[in-house]
């Protein structure tokens, strides 16, 4: 693999700290930063991207959903392009660099390859994706499938943003763009002309910084089965007064609904399967509960990952089973609400060989991991394009104000990212 020259390297990085910085300052939201789906903080974020490439003499438009793309010609404009990017949005008071740093490091590596003098023989393009994160509408990937026209064809009429309450269509419309792509099933970008996605972004959990890799080649992104709305249903009586044999406690059967979960997860994790459990909202009703009151109902989320569909679709079936069970023993019935799965996306071999050769050839450590949090990446490996993500180390984990990627892990990842997307554009 052929080095890559010190000062195009120097170039990418200092236009990446430069774009980082100016990104956190313009979008502060104290403590950290906000950058809404189809909000403010998001055109923020795409307008410093474009000054950015503009200046580099890449071609900048905006498609009709707000996807930004940026575009590196190549000699053959009819060849399937290389494909980077990631989403701009955040969450509330969020960190600085979860999705942003997909499309900042595609401008660095744009940069980079502008201060070479190489011309690619296939475009690449960069891309600003809208609206990832789930916390402003409740649909996974939204910006990515919108792009594909994989999206529900009501969805710009149903889909309200949760701070809000408007509809995607009225934020859409507030931008000037058009949702009509979105109701008619239209794709706007064509699998077939994507010759491989590769998706840089940060660590979002405490792997790297603990075996100190600077950066990781993600092997999967696993795929989700979750129930944000979960809940059981009981009766209220007083905690004094009823016997054991008489009660219907919605709390002490979610509770073991939850416990004899984490065993089950216990069990197939030392048995070597992938497999993450967790249960982030668990609440019983604030207008009614009290500490000398059987609860009655109880609210409650179940988020369960693996890189394995199989094993998901078992365990979906299991709760059934297990949540019936334990209704009839203790009286209380189980009522999942609607699901929100998405399906586990492999990466694709040939290009996690490349990254680890690469990362090998510029003295990188490097170490594969499968991804945890889902990524818009999924969307394209869903596809059938060849995909891949790299991970940056960053400390503190992510979707918090404390998000830390040192610059030195983005020039690594540089290092890495650089002659290996050389090669594909060839």
């Amino acid at each position: 693999m052929t080095p890559i020259p010190d000062r195009a390297l120097a170039e990418a990085l200092a236009l990446a700290t430069d774009l980082f910085a100016r990104l956190a300052t313009a979008t502060a939201d104290p403590p950290g930063v906000t950058r809404a789906s189809y909000g403010e903080g998001e055109m923020i974020a795409q307008r410093i991207l474009t000054e950015a490439a503009q200046g580099l003499g890449l071609d900048v438009t905006t498609d009709a959903i707000g996807t930004l793309r940026m575009v590196l010609p190549g000699r053959d404009r009819s060849l399937p392009a290389v494909v980077m990017g990631s989403h701009l949005d955040s969450v509330p008071h969020g960190g600085n660099f979860d999705g942003a740093a997909g499309p900042i490091i595609g401008v660095a590596i744009a940069a980079a390859l502008r201060a070479m003098g190489h011309v690619p023989q296939r475009d690449l393009l960069i891309l600003g994706i809208r609206a990832e994160e789930m916390c402003w509408f409740p649909a996974h990937y939204l910006g990515s499938r919108a792009l594909f026209g994989l999206l529900p064809k009501q969805a710009p009429d149903t889909l309200r943003r949760v701070d809000t309450g408007r509809t995607l269509a009225e934020h859409m419309a507030d931008q000037g763009l058009d949702p009509t792509p979105i109701r008619e099933g239209r794709a706007l970008l064509d699998p077939a002309h994507i010759a491989c996605f590769i998706e840089p972004h940060i660590e979002q959990g405490p792997v790297l910084v603990e075996e100190g890799f600077p950066v990781a080649v993600v092997s999967g992104i696993r795929g989700s089965l979750r129930y944000p709305q979960a809940k059981a249903l009981g009766a209220h009586a007083h905690a004094g007064a009823v016997p054991r044999r008489h009660r219907r406690d919605a709390a002490m059967a979610t509770v073991r609904l939850i416990a004899t979960l984490d065993d089950r997860w216990a069990r197939l994790e030392s048995a070597g399967a992938d497999l993450v459990c967790t249960t982030g909202i668990l609440a019983t009703d604030p207008a009614h509960h009290t500490s000398t009151k059987i609860p009655g109902v109880v609210r409650f989320s179940l988020d369960i990952r693996s890189l394995d569909a199989a094993l998901l679709a078992e365990l979906d079936g299991w709760l059934t089973e297990e949540a019936a069970r334990i209704g009839a023993a203790r009286g209380v019935s189980f009522d999942f609400g609607p699901p929100t799965h998405a399906a586990p996306a492999l990466m694709d071999p040939g290009l996690r060989a490349l990254l680890m050769r690469s990362a090998a050839a510029a003295g990188v450590p490097a170490r594969e991991m499968a991804s945890g949090a889902g990524h818009d990446c999924a969307t394209f490996a869903g596809l059938g394009v060849p995909s891949v993500m790299l991970f940056l180390r960053n400390e503190h984990g992510s979707h918090n104000p404390d998000e830390a990627l040192d610059m030195a892990d983005v020039g690594a990842g540089l290092a890495v990212l650089v002659p290996a997307v050389r090669e594909k554009l060839a």
